[in-house]
């Protein structure tokens, strides 16, 4: 407990008011037992007596309570503690402007949100024996900021395996997830007012954290090949795309598009940030080659996440970047957060070189694959959708036919295309995630969805 005592003269009533304030705030909960009065006396260096006025006045007040043998306590009376100023000061305009995030909440029925792995499919057990091991044996002190060196090169073989991804140990990067990738990419790259071009639709975290530090964000349409490349403003220096399974709408970028995206970086000195969204998990169609792979100018920055393939809550991810931008993003990373959990990354580490994470792939891909069929063959036989392709991810988007709404209410969680645009006026469709229902569950969960779409505009809009 910290008490500031100032000067010598008033002790008593100095002790009584701050412990009266840590009350009033909550800092003491009712309950709480409170130092004896000789010990609290001996850290402050003042006589005992000095401070047994100042608990008798808070006890007189009905603050504290004497419990004879058991010591002092604040009274379980007290009320709710103070409110902490609101203050004057403001963040600047950007974050004034942002949507808050919204709060947790409890997991519907019929769990249709997007991004959300089954966690029933993880080998927890497994995973705990791992982490409990690295627990024993892993330094205490700071680590490299650019990742556990076993936990690279295991990505590196990984993703080279994978995804055809060139990179060794010293190209790869780990951060706490995906997320953090793009604000270490960010924070070396975007100058105030840089344009940066974004997929529309498209993954809204990733525009906002552009808009954040600084940049002008500009949404490009992306049609049945990905984004269209004519489009590209000719001041754009960074692009953001997800071409193995375009964000929402799940459609990969053909090679012709690639090519042309390649070429545009390269006349106009742009970077592509390549977020290989969701690839892990491919239910037909032969995968096409990363943009990385393709690259031969050293302008693509590759970023992945083992959030949908593990769980979202270990926050584990990297990024794999031309050596041009190496020193600056691993400073970049030091001065955030310096390094990440290394028991974690030296477990999944293991996870990885054991054969643990391809079988868990193999494993949870034959479940979501059921899943997505049954989605794809419901959205595909109701004329009030248009389904839109997609053999890979944990997600089916469908666009609304017109005139069709849907009628959000208890039990159903899904998410609407318009949440992912950010232009105006916004595509109507919804997007349907298949990580967090139970296979048995999905067809009852459809049922439920199409009794709530509409023809007619009475409906009230999906949220």
């Amino acid at each position: 407990m910290h008490i500031s005592l100032d000067g010598r003269r008033d002790l008593a009533a100095q002790v009584y008011r701050q412990l009266l304030d840590a009350i009033l705030d909550g800092r003491l909960r009712s309950g709480e037992r409170l130092p004896p009065t000789r010990e609290l006396a001996r850290r402050l260096e003042i006589s005992r007596n000095t401070v047994a006025l100042a608990y008798d006045r808070l006890v007189a007040d009905g603050f504290l309570v004497g419990r004879a043998g058991a010591g002092t306590f604040v009274s379980a009376e007290q009320v709710r503690g103070r409110a902490a100023p609101k203050g004057v000061v403001r963040p600047r305009t950007v974050w004034q402007d942002l949507p808050l995030p919204p709060a947790p909440s409890p997991a519907a029925r019929y769990d249709f949100r997007v991004g959300v792995p089954d966690a029933r499919l993880f080998p927890m057990e497994t995973w705990r024996r791992l982490v409990a091991r690295e627990l024993r044996v892993s330094a205490a002190g700071y680590a490299d900021p650019a990742g556990h060196e076993p936990l690279r090169a295991a990505v590196s073989r990984h993703i080279g395996l994978s995804r055809s991804v060139h990179a060794g140990p010293e190209d790869v990067l780990v951060t706490n997830g995906a997320q953090q990738a793009l604000d270490l990419i960010g924070r070396v790259l975007i100058e105030p007012g840089t344009v940066v071009a974004v997929e529309e639709p498209g993954y809204p975290p990733a525009r906002l954290l552009f808009r954040t530090l600084g940049a002008r964000v500009v949404g490009i349409p992306v049609d049945g090949e990905g984004i269209d490349v004519t489009a590209l403003p000719h001041q754009a220096r960074i692009v953001y795309v997800t071409p193995s399974h375009q964000f929402p709408l799940g459609t990969p970028m053909s090679l012709a598009r690639r090519a042309a995206l390649l070429a545009w970086a390269e006349r106009r000195r742009a970077v592509i940030i390549e977020d290989d969204y969701d690839s892990e998990f491919r239910f037909g169609d032969r995968p096409l080659e990363p943009l990385q792979s393709l690259d031969r100018a050293g302008r693509v920055i590759y970023v992945g996440s083992f959030s949908k393939t593990l769980l979202p809550m270990l926050r584990l991810g990297f990024l794999v970047a031309p050596a041009s931008l190496a020193p600056a993003l691993r400073a970049a990373r030091q001065l955030t957060d310096w390094h990440g959990a290394l028991p974690t990354q030296a477990a999944l580490a293991r996870f990885i070189d054991e054969g643990l994470l391809s079988r868990h792939i193999r494993k949870a891909t034959r479940e979501y694959a059921a899943r997505h069929a049954m989605i794809a063959e419901a959205l595909g036989a109701d004329e009030r959708l248009l389904p839109v392709p997609s053999t890979a991810g944990l997600h089916l988007c469908a666009r609304l036919a017109p005139g069709v709404t849907i009628e959000h209410g208890d039990g159903l969680a899904v998410e609407s295309l318009e949440a992912y645009c950010g232009e105006r006026p916004a595509q109507r469709g919804l997007v349907l995630g298949y990580g967090a229902i139970r296979t048995d569950a999905v067809a009852a969960g459809l049922r439920l969805l199409r009794s709530r779409m509409s023809a007619g505009p009475a409906a009230v809009a999906l949220s």
